[in-house]
């Protein structure tokens, strides 16, 4: 037992002050005198007995009286069994991921979780709260409530470490209670592996009833036709035993069609057929699971001709001009004599076909070409100089030319996932005709190759840049050193590199994806664009370059929808933005993650298991108790006990 006033104990000296009244009676009997003094003396013994014995009984209970009284102000306690830790600091991490949308027993896990810490959590309990979008530090539950009802579901995927980081970070004299609120989808060993157990973590895992869960992932142009589009959406089915649901494409909210998908399969692809015209609109289903995955928004914009231009021979260049057709592109092939190096900047793509060597003055150029967003072709001669080509590709990465070899060879191996092909190929092909070349380079390439010889070199190859696209092939494709003009795959592979970067046909870019994106637009020097939505509005980081404009999103806009890029007043091009579907899954949670830690059903359990296991034993009152007890046990006696 502790004393939280030791000092008051010293006033139990005060003790002896009834005992020495007690022994030191000042009291003095009269003598009367009476005529039956037999029965007198009877009477005094009687009267001295039960006299003594009424003071004795006085005595304990004021000495038990005053006892009770100076230990009731001394307050004693016995010692909380987790006091050391009273003092910890509260930290509240809660998930609002999308897939804190799926439904418990209770509604929405995120909305049961928010009501739970608003009933549950003290009013005098000061903690931090911790979102993957709000930090509120030091805060209580009165001045955190507008936060937590307003809270919503966040773009930004749920990463413990990042947010333990920020706990760490948050430096503190005191220990730290963390109480970690998530449904634990996509949690790893990872996440939990630097969390100190000496912090007192707990987890709070509510499960979703409904696992079940429809996403539409993503769309693109299937094929083109001369007045329609054909559109394809693919979809992903998470769970089992799916009832069809209903899927319905808008455009600007005007419904164009409508179908009803049947899952047979975890992937599903559906076509639509639309009008080969602008489309700013979305695409929408109805299931039971997440919401945040059913619409995804994309932009169409009316088709502009990509300006391409071929550096060659002209007898070389003949089979360009059949792939860059007059209906979607402006296509020119010019000898190296007779270039207008003036005419290179307004161009999407710069095809140099099997130049002996590129001058600095050209390098110079398609150097700054590249670095502005455009399309560089590299399609070397049997006669190039090895070392002019490695000096000239250097400026964009780390692909070397080496010997050239004069064998011929297959190429024989596609990459159907590489982004030159994305698309292009229903199923993947396992056996066609296989182009050859009689004579080639060898390649040194660290980039993922797009097509293969036989023997496993490189024949194509695309240096990852995130802005441009830069294509080089190992050997020459005239029709004396390579029958690859006759093959299928040339049409594809010509079609998607002479591409603008971004310009595909479907516009639906990704929030928090920093892939920059180029506007064709000619702004003056202080201009500059802004994003408008129906509900949000943003300016973009922005770098002019020349004819367009270089703009990155960052983690911006917070909300997906259809937008458009003003000029002042002007729109400028239509766009749309989509949340990733990383949250879409709601099967893989792994709870032996968290095996090591301690968990709970509900906050208020951890609540009451902190208090109790913090909260001291105050015996204090219970003898105020009995010296009240005392108190009125010395009136009894004093008046009924003669």
């Amino acid at each position: 037992m502790h004393f939280k006033n030791p000092e008051i104990l010293y006033f139990l000296f005060l003790l002896i002050v009834p005992i020495l009244v007690h022994l030191f009676q000042l009291r003095r009997f009269k003598t009367s005198y009476f005529t039956n003094v037999r029965f007198l003396k009877e009477l005094t013994v009687q009267t001295r007995k039960s006299s003594k014995i009424k003071k004795r009984l006085l005595l304990t209970t004021r000495l038990l009286l005053l006892t009770c009284a100076i230990l009731a102000f001394a307050q004693p306690f016995f010692e909380a069994k987790d006091s050391k830790n009273a003092a910890n600091e509260m930290y509240i991490v809660l998930d609002n991921s999308f897939s804190m949308q799926a439904k418990g027993k209770k509604g929405e896990l995120l909305k049961r979780a928010v009501q739970e810490l608003l009933e549950n959590t003290p009013e005098t309990t000061q903690f931090s709260l911790l979102s993957n979008t709000e930090n509120l530090w030091n805060t209580d539950i009165k001045s955190s409530k507008s936060n937590l009802q307003n809270l919503k579901y966040s773009a930004t995927p749920f990463e413990l470490s990042a947010i333990m980081a920020k706990i760490k970070a948050h430096k503190s004299s005191n220990k730290k209670d963390i109480v970690i609120i998530t449904d634990a989808v996509g949690l790893t060993e990872k996440d939990v592996k630097n969390i100190n157990s000496e912090e007192k973590p707990y987890f709070i895992i509510p499960k979703a009833e409904q696992k079940n869960n429809v996403s539409i992932d993503s769309i693109f142009i299937n094929q083109t036709l001369e007045n329609f589009y054909e559109i394809g959406i693919n979809l992903s089915a998470y769970g089992e035993d799916f009832k069809p649901i209903s899927m319905a494409l808008y455009n600007q909210k005007k419904l164009i069609a409508k179908t009803i998908i049947n899952f047979d399969s975890k992937k599903k692809k559906i076509n639509f057929t639309i009008p080969k015209e602008a489309f700013h609109g979305y695409v929408t289903i109805e299931d039971n699971g997440l919401t945040y995955d059913n619409k995804l928004f994309f932009s169409i914009t009316k088709a502009k001709k990509t300006n391409v231009i071929s550096i060659g021979e002209p007898d070389k260049s003949n089979f360009l001009s059949r792939i860059y057709t007059s209906a979607e592109f402006n296509y020119n092939n010019y000898s190296l004599s007779s270039l207008d190096y003036n005419s290179l900047e307004k161009q999407n793509t710069i095809i140099l076909n099997e130049l002996t060597e590129v001058p600095q003055a050209l390098q110079t150029t398609l150097k700054a070409f590249v670095h502005k967003g455009g399309n560089l072709v590299v399609i070397p001669s049997e006669k190039s100089s090895v070392s002019n080509l490695n000096s000239f590709l250097g400026n964009f990465g780390k692909i070397q030319f080496k010997n050239l070899e004069n064998k011929s060879k297959l190429i024989t191996k596609i990459n159907f996932d590489h982004p030159l092909f994305s698309g292009v190929f229903e199923n993947k092909i396992a056996n066609f005709q296989y182009p050859k070349t009689n004579s080639s380079f060898e390649l040194s390439s660290p980039y993922p190759a797009v097509l293969s010889y036989e023997d496993q070199s490189v024949f194509v190859t695309m240096i990852q840049d995130p802005i441009a696209g830069i294509t080089i092939f190992s050997g020459p494709i005239n029709t004396s050193n390579s029958n690859f003009q006759q093959s299928p795959l040339i049409v594809p592979l010509f079609y998607k590199m002479g591409q603008n970067n971004q310009k595909t046909g479907v516009n639906a870019l990704t929030i928090g994806n920093n892939q920059p994106y180029f506007v064709d637009v000619l702004l003056s020097k202080d201009a500059i664009l802004e994003v408008k939505g129906n509900d949000d509005s943003f300016i973009p980081i922005q770098q002019i370059l020349n004819n367009k404009v270089k703009l990155t999103f960052n983690d911006f806009p917070e909300t997906a929808g259809n937008y458009s890029i003003f000029d002042k007043k002007e729109p400028v091009e239509n766009l749309s933005f989509n949340y990733k579907r990383s949250e879409s899954n709601l099967n893989p949670v792994n709870t032996n993650v968290i095996s090591d830690f301690k968990t709970a059903d509900t906050i208020s359990t951890i609540f009451n298991t902190l208090q109790t296991e913090r909260t001291d034993n105050q015996i204090w009152k219970w003898f105020v108790i009995f010296a009240l007890l005392f108190l009125a046990l010395e009136m009894v006696i004093i008046k009924f006990v003669k």
